[in-house]
C-alpha cells in the first residue's frame, strides 16, 4: 500500500541574467540545454575579465600618448586645476570623458591635497585607467547577456572582445571612443531587459545610457539610429520569415507579449509616467554634462546643437578614406571575428530564430555600412562594430557547437586557433609595435614615436641641471608638437608659438624642417642637443615629423 506524501514539491529557483534556466537558453534554434555548470559559467567567465582586466591594465604608460590624447589631458588639466572646461562644438567631442577621468584627481585632491592630485592623480596611468575600466565594464555587459544568447555564445562574444587587437589597443588610449562603446552597449542591454521581463528600472537605465552616449560624442545619432532600425528590421524580418500556418499564432503571441508588457508597466498610464520619467532623465543628463554642471548655461546646450555643423562639413573633409576601407582594416586586425560574425550573419538569414543574434547582425553591420558611407573614416571608430559583432560571432560558434553535436573537443580546437591568432594580434600590436606605422597595423594611425618620450626625458636632464628646475624656460616654435603640452604640463615657463619667433629662453623645440631657420636666427646662441637616433640628432614625434632640441650655450648642457 502507498501512501500520498503531504510534503509540498520546493520552489524552482528564479533564474538570474547570470544564471539563466535550463529552458530558457538563449532563444536557440533547438532551445538547447546549458551547456555548462554554473560552476564552469563562473570559473570562464571570471577567467575572460581577468584576462581583459590584464591587457588592458598593464604598463599603461608603455606608448607615448598620441596627438588626440595630448589635447583631451590639456583639457583634463584645466579642468582639475582650474575647475574650468566649457564644450568646444568645433573642434572636439563631448564632456563625459573628462568629467570621469578629474574623479581620481579630485578624490585625491581631498584626502592628500592639490599636490598629490596634481602629481598622482594626474599622470598617463591615471588617466588611461578610466577607459581601460569601461573597456572591461563592455565585456561584462556582454556576458549579462547569457540568458538571450546562450552560454557558449556569451563567453565567446567576450573572449573575442576582451583579446580583440583594437578593444584592447583603444581602451589603453584617453580617447572617448571606448565609453562610447560601453555606453551603447549599455543602452542595449538595459533596453533588452526592460522590453523582455526586467523592472521598469531599466528604462531609466537604458535613458541615462542614451545621454550619457550623447554626451560622449556626436556620432551618437549615427548609433542610435541604426538601433532603432536594427530593431524594427529584427521584428520585420522573423514576422516575414515565419510559415504561412504559423503566422495567426505569430501575432497571437505579440499581442500576448505586448499585453504582458502592459501589465507589468502597470497599465498604460504608469506606462506614460514611467517614459515621461525616462525623457526628463534623458533630458537632465544631458544638460548637466554638456553646461558644465550649469557653470556654462545656457551656451553648452547650444553648442551641443551647433556641433552638427560643424562635424557635417568635417565627415567630409578630414580623413578621407575609400568606402570599404573599414572592412580592409578589419580584415588586417580582425580578421577571425569578422569571420565568425560573418558566418552568423549569414545563418540568421535563412534562419532568424534567435531575436538578439538577429538584432545584432543587423547593429554590427548596419553601422559597419553607415559609417562606411561617410568619407570621415579613422581606425577608433571600428570600435562601434566590435561588441555586436564579437555577438554575432559568438552565436556563430554555439551553432557550429548545436551541429557537432556538442562536441567540445572539435569547438576547443575552433576556439584555440581563433583566439591564439587574436592574443598573438594583440600582444604583438599593443605591446612591441605599438608606433609602427606600417599599414598592417591599421590601429597605428599617425602615432606618436617611441622616441618622443626620449625628447621628454632629455627636457627633464636639461631641467635638472638648470638652477631653474621646473620654472626653465622652453620655447617651442615647431608648427608640430602635441602631446608635449601633457608630458610638459609641469613645466611653468613653455610657450607653445608654432611658428619661428625670437626667442632667450633656455630650451628651443624646433621642427626639423626649421632647422635652417634656427641657424640663420640664432646662430652660435645656441646648440643643438643630438638624440642619437639618427645623424640629425632629431626626435621622431610621428611619421613626417621630427623634432630638434636646442639648449641656450650659457646653459650647462651637453651635446
Amino acid at each position: 500500500m502507498t501512501t500520498r506524501s503531504t510534503r509540498r514539491p520546493p520552489k524552482p529557483k528564479r533564474a538570474s541574467a547570470l544564471a539563466p534556466a535550463k529552458a530558457e537558453t538563449a532563444g536557440a534554434d533547438s532551445a538547447p540545454q546549458e551547456e555548462l555548470s554554473e560552476t564552469g559559467w563562473r570559473v570562464a567567465s571570471l577567467s575572460i575579465l581577468v584576462v581583459a582586466v590584464f591587457l588592458r591594465l598593464y604598463h599603461l604608460q608603455l606608448v607615448p600618448l598620441h596627438h588626440d590624447e595630448g589635447v583631451n589631458g590639456n583639457f583634463l588639466v584645466r579642468l582639475v586645476r582650474e575647475g574650468f572646461y566649457h564644450y568646444d562644438p568645433a573642434n572636439y567631442h563631448g564632456p563625459t570623458l573628462y568629467y570621469f577621468s578629474a574623479i581620481i584627481p579630485w578624490i585625491l585632491r581631498i584626502l592628500f591635497g592639490p599636490t598629490a592630485a596634481n602629481t598622482y592623480g594626474l599622470n598617463t596611468i591615471t588617466i588611461r585607467l578610466i577607459p581601460a575600466l569601461f573597456g572591461v565594464a563592455t565585456i561584462y555587459l556582454v556576458l549579462l547577456l547569457r540568458r538571450q544568447l546562450g552560454s557558449i555564445a556569451t563567453l565567446s562574444a567576450a573572449a573575442l572582445l576582451a583579446i580583440s587587437p583594437g578593444a584592447v589597443y583603444l581602451s589603453r588610449y584617453f580617447i572617448h571612443e571606448t565609453l562610447f562603446g560601453f555606453f551603447t552597449v549599455g543602452l542595449v542591454v538595459a533596453g533588452l531587459n526592460y522590453f523582455k521581463d526586467g523592472p521598469l528600472i531599466y528604462l531609466l537605465l537604458a535613458s541615462i545610457s542614451a545621454a550619457l552616449l550623447f554626451a560622449t560624442k556626436e556620432t551618437a545619432i549615427i548609433s542610435v539610429g541604426v538601433l532603432f532600425i536594427a530593431s524594427g528590421l529584427t521584428v520585420y524580418y522573423r514576422r516575414l520569415r515565419q510559415r504561412p500556418q504559423s503566422s495567426r499564432s505569430a501575432r497571437q503571441e505579440l499581442q500576448q507579449a505586448f499585453v504582458a508588457f502592459l501589465r507589468r508597466a502597470g497599465g498604460t498610464r504608469s506606462l506614460a509616467l514611467w517614459g515621461a520619467s525616462a525623457i526628463l532623465v534623458f533630458v537632465a543628463v544631458t544638460v548637466l554634462f554638456y553646461s558644465s554642471f550649469f557653470t556654462n548655461f545656457p551656451q553648452g546646450i547650444y553648442d551641443a546643437f551647433k556641433t552638427f555643423q560643424f562635424w557635417r562639413k568635417t565627415g567630409s573633409e578630414a580623413h578621407v578614406h575609400p568606402y570599404y576601407t573599414y572592412l580592409k582594416w578589419l580584415l588586417n586586425q580582425e580578421s577571425p571575428l569578422l569571420f565568425f560574425a560573418s558566418l552568423g550573419a549569414a545563418y540568421l538569414v535563412n534562419r532568424p530564430r534567435n531575436s538578439l543574434a538577429l538584432f545584432s547582425a543587423l547593429w554590427g553591420f548596419g553601422l559597419l555600412a553607415a559609417y562606411s558611407l561617410i568619407s570621415y573614416k579613422t581606425p577608433w571608430l571600428t570600435l562601434n562594430f566590435l561588441p555586436p559583432l564579437a555577438l554575432v560571432a559568438g552565436y556563430s560558434l554555439q551553432r557550429i557547437y548545436q551541429v557537432f553535436r556538442g562536441d567540445l573537443r572539435f569547438l576547443g580546437l575552433i576556439a584555440f586557433v581563433t583566439l591564439s591568432v587574436n592574443l598573438y594580434q594583440t600582444i604583438d600590436l599593443n605591446f612591441f609595435k605599438y608606433d609602427n606605422d606600417d599599414e598592417y597595423y591599421v590601429y597605428v594611425y599617425a602615432h606618436t614615436r617611441r622616441e618622443t618620450l626620449k625628447l621628454v626625458e632629455e627636457i627633464g636632464a636639461q631641467a635638472q641641471r638648470s638652477p631653474e628646475g621646473m620654472s626653465i624656460g622652453i620655447t617651442i616654435v615647431s608648427p608640430d608638437y602635441w602631446p608635449l603640452p601633457w608630458y610638459l604640463r609641469d613645466y611653468q615657463h613653455v610657450g607653445y608659438h608654432g611658428r619661428m619667433v625670437d626667442s632667450k629662453e633656455e630650451l628651443i623645440i624646433a621642427s626639423e624642417s626649421q632647422k635652417a631657420e634656427m641657424e640663420a636666427q640664432f646662430g652660435g646662441r645656441y646648440q643643438q642637443i643630438m638624440s642619437g637616433f639618427n645623424p640629425a640628432g632629431s626626435y621622431p614625434l610621428r611619421p613626417g615629423v621630427s623634432l630638434l632640441l636646442y639648449a641656450r650655450r650659457d646653459q650647462d648642457a651637453t651635446p
